[in-house]
């Protein structure tokens, strides 16, 4: 029996790296944003349908994300219509993750786990937090995005404090060691746990 644990935050706490450190103890990542990469490549699930509804969104036999944001940039509409074809399709490879992976903890790194009610299907969430000057540093230095754009994605987001509210665990990212402290503590607290299930 694996233990089912969501891995959620804003843009720019660290959650990426948080996932990472998961999977160096032993817990098998699925990560949302790969998993549309791997929908999205030439040959992936999303092609034919993405095409169906948005030709010009197809670049060499995939589909092209910057193609789908100057559409959606376009028509607002489109966004619900691209989340209809591909929020299934994500949900499929996400349950063929769970029901072919063999770990004691799954981890199901998702950045809107509460806003599209995942949650619900996890055992426990964690959250992953930094200070909001440290946040926007960070994105600030990809060099892909301008602070408004940053202040867009925010405001789609889930305020940090009220995913902080409702995590079972949190992990601040303020220093790499501090994380991977808090990763392990959690990591061992779920093994005791199942532990205790098991005997």
């Amino acid at each position: 029996m694996s233990f089912h644990l969501g891995l959620t935050g804003s843009i720019g706490m660290g959650k990426s790296t948080t996932a990472r450190m998961f999977a160096e103890e032993g817990c098998a990542v699925w990560d949302a944003d790969a998993a549309v990469h791997r929908l999205y490549a030439p040959g992936g699930a999303a092609v034919e349908p993405i095409r169906a509804a948005f030709p010009e969104a197809i670049v060499e036999g995939g589909v092209s994300r910057q193609k789908l944001k100057e559409i959606i940039a376009r028509d607002p509409e489109a966004l619900r219509r691209i989340e209809q074809i591909v929020h299934p399709l994500l949900a499929e490879d996400r349950e063929s993750f769970r029901n072919h992976t063999e770990a004691d903890i799954l981890v199901f790194d998702i950045p809107l786990l509460f806003e599209t009610g995942g949650d619900r299907d996890m055992d426990a969430v964690v959250v992953v937090t930094a200070p909001e000057k440290v946040q926007f540093q960070r994105v600030m230095e990809r060099g892909t995005m301008t602070p408004e754009q940053f202040e867009q994605i925010l405001a789609k987001q889930m305020p940090d404090a009220e995913k902080r509210a409702r995590a079972d665990y949190i992990v601040v990212t303020d220093t790499l060691d501090h994380a991977r402290a808090q990763v392990r503590d959690i990591v061992a607290r779920i093994r005791a746990e199942l532990e205790q299930k098991d005997a």
